[in-house]
């Protein structure tokens, strides 16, 4: 997986955009760039760090026994006293640990709290996050967008501009999480699941399902695209408009319009208007192809419409068989679609 995210980085990070073009290639938890990841950070962390505590103490008195009570060449073998408790001791081994786990439970409880409850101000960008086997859906309803496979929100910037995501899932159990945005949060069928988000600074963070769901599990990758403000009002704009209509291709579009393409996908201003894959109106605006496996280049396009079962087993997208002329065709016209 690591090989991957490395792979994909280095290929696409020459075809950012200016602003916001910085790949960080590993799902690095330890460096969050949000609110709610930096609280589930720290409270991580002092669990770790109380647990190495308690590990290094019941070590040392473990050596400490081991030493002191070891056999020694002068020992006799007569039976040693026995001890048979001490309520002092027994009573600090209860009330202790107890007093840990409160404490621990209080700190957790509190992040959550803090995560879950948090009130939405008015200028939060709002997103739905749909899980499909195996791609993402995202649509921002109140901006009239729907793209797929790459999250793009604005960096929250000094008036905390929060994003909002409600997660659902329309076949089976998968889980959305891009590490430096947070903690992992399951997509469940016929249930709204909500995180919200507030990066602190630009650029491309990856991610992936984190719930086993089926055989391209491993494959169902993810990337947020932290923008500038301006920049990301710059993109809804550009996502909102109907597709390229490129009089030098309109022979292209008619094969596109005239095969099985437009019972899946959606492309806002011809024929295609189908739900079951990903909206291809700005298809050349993402970085990556087959939810995040291959760069999304002209080459790479057409072996994934010549047999997509080559790159992606098991995917529900078939191999219509399409001859050179035809798939070359569709590239053409795919390829304006930005």
């Amino acid at each position: 997986m690591i090989t991957r995210y490395l792979f994909l980085a280095a290929a696409v990070a020459g075809t950012g955009h200016a602003a916001s073009n910085e790949v960080h290639n590993i799902a690095n938890i330890f460096k969050p760039v949000t609110t709610p990841g930096k609280q589930e950070f720290d409270a991580a962390m002092l669990v770790l760090w109380v647990c190495a505590a308690i590990f290094v103490i019941v070590v040392s008195l473990l050596i400490y026994a081991l030493i002191r009570f070891r056999r020694r060449s002068d020992d006799d073998f007569e039976e040693p006293p026995q001890v048979y408790g001490s309520n002092q001791i027994e009573a600090a081994w209860t009330v202790i640990p107890i007093l840990i786990v409160f404490v621990l439970i209080m700190v957790t409880a509190r992040v959550i709290a803090g995560v879950e409850d948090a009130p939405a101000p008015p200028n939060a960008i709002r997103a739905t996050v749909i899980g499909h086997q195996w791609w993402w859906e995202i649509q921002y309803p109140e901006l009239g967008v729907v793209t797929a496979n790459e999250l793009n929100i604005p960096e929250s910037g000094t008036k905390h501009q929060p994003s909002f995501l409600k997660l659902q899932s329309v076949d089976v159990i998968h889980s959305f999480w891009i590490p430096q945005l947070g903690g992992k949060v399951d997509l469940i069928p016929n249930r709204n699941n909500e995180i919200w988000v507030d990066p602190k600074t630009t650029g491309t963070f990856l991610g992936n399902c984190a719930e086993y769901c089926g055989t391209q599990h491993a494959n169902m990758l993810i990337r947020a695209v932290v923008r500038p403000k301006e920049e990301f009002a710059q993109w809804a704009a550009a996502q909102k408009l109907p597709a390229v209509n490129d009089e030098s291709v309109a022979a292209q579009r008619e094969v596109f319009e005239s095969l099985s393409c437009v019972n899946c996908h959606t492309v806002r201003g011809t024929s295609g208007s189908g739900k079951f894959g990903p909206d291809l109106t700005h298809l050349m605006s993402r970085s990556t192809l087959a939810s995040g496996m291959i760069p999304n280049t002209r080459e790479n396009l057409r072996a994934w419409l010549k047999d997509p079962q080559d790159i992606k087993p098991g995917c529900l997208m078939p191999s219509m068989q399409l001859t050179d002329p035809q798939l070359d065709a569709l590239v053409s016209y795919l390829v304006t679609l930005k």
